[in-house]
């Protein structure tokens, strides 16, 4: 599992895809599972959590920074708990009610972080004075604007 840019120059979009380890960066892969978009604030992740799962179910590795993504997005945490559900240390419906919790938490969390981002970007606007405005063109001539 791994990140197969997209976009145009300095302006990167991510495609989350499936792929045989030997295939080239941005070449042959065998499913998309998701997109990453680091130029918004914060970063936009669409991910299908099942097909993320049955893959690192089959085996699949994921590289740093979709291990990263898959960690944001639960994936890992899911599979945590399935795997504790496979060993008998509780049933599934707990499980499913601990994702469930954790989700919600995370959702709130993230919410909080995009309304503090929203603050501190209007706050800083409003010190400078608000955004920036060019003067008021003048035809040629002397400052009274005649000529």
């Amino acid at each position: 599992m791994r990140l197969q840019r997209h976009g145009s120059k300095k302006r990167p979009f991510y495609f989350v895809v499936v792929a045989d380890a030997r295939a080239p960066r941005d070449g042959k892969f065998i499913q998309k599972i998701g997109t990453y978009n680091p130029q918004t604030v914060p970063a936009t992740i669409q991910l299908d959590r099942q097909k993320a799962l049955e893959w690192l179910h089959k085996g699949a590795q994921p590289t740093d920074t979709v291990r990263r993504i898959l960690s944001f997005k639960g994936v890992l945490y899911l599979k945590h708990l399935l795997r504790g559900v496979k060993l008998g240390l509780f049933d599934d419906a707990t499980a499913m009610e601990k994702f469930t919790k954790w989700s919600t938490e995370h959702e709130a969390q993230i919410k909080r972080r995009q309304e503090e981002h929203r603050k501190s970007r209007f706050s800083g606007r409003r010190e400078q004075g608000g955004p920036a405005r060019r003067p008021e063109r003048r035809p040629e001539g002397d400052a009274n604007g005649q000529r």
